[in-house]
């Protein structure tokens, strides 16, 4: 596999490499996210789940999205640093949290989605397209 980028958690315990261009980035302001991050919104690069090769034990917490479908948020068990996420409507993508990468400078978000829960407190870039929930097609995804 020819790595395309790397990253991991805070302690290290947890590490990836990832062979394949990313599928799309950005920003998710859903209240999920908010938690989860304890900010105003979750960075992620989608990525295709066959490209990813992680070392380490990661633990996942599950929760019900507002498709009814289950979203898995992956963390480090040892620091607690948030990395993955995984829906299970689209099971071949995985989610890496762009401040997790060990470059995170070339993340470029595409859009913001779930911006009906964003905070009146979060500036968002005027140039990304928004979306009130999660669009049927995200830039970058067919």
């Amino acid at each position: 596999m020819t790595t395309r980028f790397t990253g991991g958690c805070m302690c290290g315990a947890v590490r990836y490499e990832c062979g394949a261009d990313p599928i799309a980035m950005g920003n998710c302001d859903c209240r999920d996210c908010q938690r989860a991050t304890g900010s105003a919104f979750a960075a992620a690069v989608l990525v295709p789940v066959s490209a990813l090769n992680i070392c380490g034990a990661v633990k996942y917490y599950e929760v019900t999205g507002d498709s009814g479908a289950v979203v898995r948020r992956g963390f480090c068990p040892n620091c607690g640093a948030r990395l993955f996420g995984e829906g299970a409507g689209s099971p071949n993508i995985t989610s890496i949290m762009a401040g997790s990468l060990d470059d995170p400078s070339w993340f470029k978000p595409q859009a913001d989605i779930y911006v009906a829960s964003a905070q009146p407190w979060d500036y968002m870039s005027p140039d990304l397209p928004k979306f009130p929930g999660l669009p049927h097609a995200l830039p970058g995804i067919e």
